[in-house]
């Protein structure tokens, strides 16, 4: 058992590691602004005595005193939608926000968690990705707050780590799904599902060969966990994603077929907001492996039943 604070507690993945702490016996303290989050995610912590919101944006100093086991830094928004609407947010909290985190772990004594994101990767000209791998990114594209937000998060975590003998790990996240995602979130999984569920035309961007890796929900929050638990050392940052790619086009026919839909799929221009989406996306996840003993287990089309059920009595509860 630990005391442990999570940034981004109320969000999608951080409400999830929440839960799995407290069943575990941890004292956890989630952090969120809610710019992103929402309070609902948590319900199922309500009343439970190891757990507690701290409503604050980790941008501003953290009125939080130690002892803490681990800080665990999920705080920021992550859609490509969030990327268009608060952009200035977004490289706030990936750099001033993963600082004032970072001091948190350094003041309670605590080993820290970045979850960054396989955005670090841009559009890659090595495939899969192996963490040894630096990158193809745009820094002055429309996804340049977050690639850069999260590199930079990188780079400020390794700092602390050899100027301060901060004991750090580094989750690269690669694409995520399943329930607590917002109807109106703007990933790719959600925008075909809502679209789905409502009879409408799934649309693809160009030919729909673009290619992602999807890892469910409890199989990446058991992987952020075992390596928040591993006692190091490390010999850097970790990718925790799914190995298996599916087309933009398998994935609209899977979703179709998972909603029982009459849905079509319908092939649109990458608007210009979209520019730099990357064209293939595929984690190596042999380090994970190695190091963690975890690989994920959950199959696509079974992630997708539970993702389309939650997402259905969300849609049903909350007309318009």
């Amino acid at each position: 058992m630990g005391r442990i604070a999570v940034a981004g507690g109320a969000g999608f993945i951080g409400s999830f590691v929440c839960e799995a702490l407290v069943a575990r016996g941890d004292d956890v303290v989630a952090i969120d602004n809610l710019l992103t989050g929402r309070r609902d995610n948590l319900a199922a912590l309500e009343g439970e005595g190891r757990f507690r919101l701290l409503e604050h944006d980790v941008c501003l100093p953290i009125p939080l005193a130690g002892p803490f086991d681990l800080v665990m830094d999920l705080a920021s928004p992550a859609s490509p939608d969030d990327f268009e609407r608060i952009p200035l947010e977004i490289l706030a909290v990936g750099s001033t926000g993963t600082g004032n985190l970072l001091d948190l772990a350094r003041a309670t004594g605590a080993r820290f968690l970045l979850a960054s994101t396989s955005e670090v990767y841009g559009d890659p000209l090595v495939h899969p990705q192996p963490e040894s791998y630096w990158g193809h990114v745009d820094p002055i594209g429309p996804r340049s707050c977050y690639d850069e937000a999260k590199r930079f998060a990188e780079a400020l975590t390794m700092a602390h780590a050899r100027v301060h003998g901060l004991d750090v790990r580094i989750a690269r996240i690669f694409n995520t799904y399943g329930p607590r995602l917002r109807p109106d979130d703007g990933r790719v999984v959600t925008n075909f599902v809502v679209r789905a569920l409502a009879g409408q035309p799934v649309t693809v961007y160009g030919d729909g060969s673009q290619t992602r890796s999807f890892c469910y929900v409890d199989d990446e929050v058991a992987g952020l966990i075992a390596l928040a638990d591993h006692p190091g050392p490390l010999p850097g940052p970790v990718n925790v994603g799914h190995p298996d790619e599916v087309t933009m086009t398998e994935l609209a026919a899977l979703v179709i077929e998972v909603c029982g839909s009459s849905s079509t799929i319908e092939a649109v221009p990458l608007p210009a907001g979209r520019r730099g989406d990357p064209a293939r996306r595929r984690p190596d996840i042999a380090r994970a492996r190695e190091l963690l003993g975890w690989t994920p287990t959950v199959a696509l089309r079974d992630g997708l039943v539970l993702t389309v059920e939650a997402l259905r009595a969300e849609m049903a509860a909350r007309p318009g």
